[in-house]
């Protein structure tokens, strides 16, 4: 595969769709109304507040290089060349220079002003009501539009938000981070004094924990809770993994944390970045290995403990 330079890829992604076509296809575009239009190709392609959705395909993206992979079906490479090579000519950008890398501005996807769907499909994983409530009140989770999944945020100290997962509530079970994800501050509920922090994989394994420590009594905001937004497997010649840049963050604003639980999945990938991390950090901290006593993750666990029954289905994952 051709070598794509990283400064190259940055710049495509940032592309959104509307302004690569006024400034490269203006003969592609239709404009509906202020601020919405649709392609000439697929009329049913809406493009508005920075986001695209082809309904007759039932999937859309936020960024141009997502339109040219998912819609005109160019590889990565072509279509980092079509936005690079053009937005070059047009901005006079020299890519062989250096430049300071700004923070890409996160997207957060449109709120639904209900959140039934959510409600409906976090409480059919077991999740407690009360637990999806308080999130729902501090903001960390909510129903988007137009595609109704759950959303997950994290917020950095000044509590902007500065992370967002998206997970579909339906049975496609697409999932991904939004546009300008900063995984430093992932979804957390992380306000206990604890000298211990409890890590997951996703939001959704977090959720049943809290749900099951209320279930057996205890005070789940008294607890340290934080999700990885994605694991390292082990070297293969060390036997050492890289520390997550979630927990690295969290261990540098929480100096007191002396003890790490580690809860991730039942499966090979999750067995193995456990075994890496607890290699890595077992000079510094306590770290103690805690998955699911049944099933695959935690959230498996929840549901047999609740005699729920889940459907499998494969999971997608794509950047909105």
């Amino acid at each position: 595969m051709p070598y794509v330079d990283p400064q190259a890829v940055e710049k495509a992604r940032e592309m959104d769709l509307l302004t690569y076509l006024q400034n490269h296809e203006p003969n592609e575009l239709v404009r509906l109304s202020d601020g919405t239009y649709c392609t000439r190709t697929h009329d049913s392609l809406k493009i508005s507040n920075g986001k695209w959705m082809w309904w007759s395909r039932g999937f859309g993206g936020y960024s141009a290089l997502d339109y040219l992979i998912k819609v005109k079906g160019l590889d990565f490479v072509q279509a980092v060349e079509t936005i690079v090579g053009k937005c070059a000519v047009t901005q006079n950008i020299n890519l062989q220079q250096k430049e300071i890398k700004q923070p890409k501005p996160l997207l957060l996807p449109d709120k639904s002003t209900s959140n039934r769907v959510i409600f409906k499909y976090l409480c059919g994983r077991g999740i407690d009501r009360e637990l999806i409530d308080f999130c729902i009140s501090e903001g960390k989770i909510f129903e988007s539009l137009p595609y109704h999944d759950v959303v997950f945020v994290g917020f950095d100290k000044e509590n902007n938000p500065r992370y967002a997962s998206y997970r579909a509530t339906d049975s496609r079970r697409i999932l991904g981070d939004c546009s300008g994800s900063d995984k430093h501050y992932s979804f957390r509920l992380a306000d206990g004094v604890s000298n211990t922090v409890h890590i997951f994989e996703c939001p959704i394994d977090l959720l049943s924990y809290a749900t099951l420590l209320k279930i057996n009594g205890y005070v789940y905001r008294k607890y340290n809770l934080l999700s990885l937004a994605g694991v390292y497997s082990a070297n293969k010649k060390t036997g050492v993994g890289k520390v997550p840049v979630a927990l690295e963050n969290y261990l540098k604003d929480h100096s007191n944390t002396a003890r790490i639980a580690i809860h991730f999945d039942n499966d090979r990938s999750g067995r193995e970045a456990a075994t890496a991390l607890i290699n890595k950090l077992k000079n510094d901290y306590k770290v103690v290995d805690l998955p699911p006593p049944r099933g695959k993750d935690f959230n498996d666990f929840l549901c047999l403990q609740l005699n729920i029954s889940k459907q499998k289905s494969k999971e997608r994952n794509y950047e909105r």
